[in-house]
């Protein structure tokens, strides 16, 4: 009987330990379009050409993006900004996300991004703006570290507002935080939509 309630105790412990993988899996980041949506699932075209379906559930967050300027970048803004390496150790911007100040220290430090081979994304306060050869330079501070983040002109300048499921409609462009399932079906966290002509660039 001892030898039963082992395995059985054996048998619960690996079902539990394979559920918190699932539910801890590392999420997936998607850029595309949108095909189709309901209120239960949407189906979008990846930039590589990949149609996938998404399962929309009650936790799906909604966000769309809204086109800003470099004049509302100042000293004490939290950013994001994905880039990619340039000269002297600093990097140069492919975008800048301005967050809201509820969403301060969002995904805060510097790490790889996807958005381009070997680019990174940097969420950190800004501590100084300054004039550059190349358009204006960013002084970043986040935790432990520090960057500096050149902005060249015309790249994409955004802030993340807050979204709902009817702002989700075929046609337009998305940024689509997932959790890829086994059976290799997506649910979405977080969708993040174009509005107004202003496509997420992140």
């Amino acid at each position: 009987m001892q030898r039963k309630t082992l395995v059985a105790l054996a048998s619960l412990i690996a079902v539990l330990s394979t559920a918190a993988l699932a539910q801890t899996a590392a999420p997936v980041r998607l850029r595309g379009k949108i095909d189709a949506v309901d209120a239960q699932s949407a189906t979008m075209t990846t930039r590589e050409g990949k149609v996938v379906k998404l399962a929309i559930t009650t936790d799906t967050q909604y966000s769309y993006v809204k086109a800003m300027k470099m004049s509302d970048i100042k000293a004490g803004s939290f950013i994001g900004a994905a880039g990619k390496s340039g000269k002297d150790g600093v990097i140069e911007a492919l975008e800048v996300v301005v967050f809201p100040e509820e969403r301060r220290g969002t995904g805060e430090g510097h790490y790889a991004w996807d958005l381009l081979p070997e680019s990174s994304m940097t969420n950190a306060t800004v501590a100084a703006v300054a004039e550059s050869n190349s358009g204006q330079e960013l002084s970043l501070v986040y935790k432990d570290g520090a960057k500096k983040v050149t902005v060249p002109k015309g790249v994409p300048i955004v802030t993340i507002l807050g979204g709902k499921a009817a702002d989700v409609q075929p046609g337009l462009p998305v940024f689509v935080v997932a959790v890829q399932k086994e059976s290799g079906d997506y649910t979405a966290s977080r969708i993040v939509v174009g509005k107004d002509g202003v496509a997420p660039p992140m």
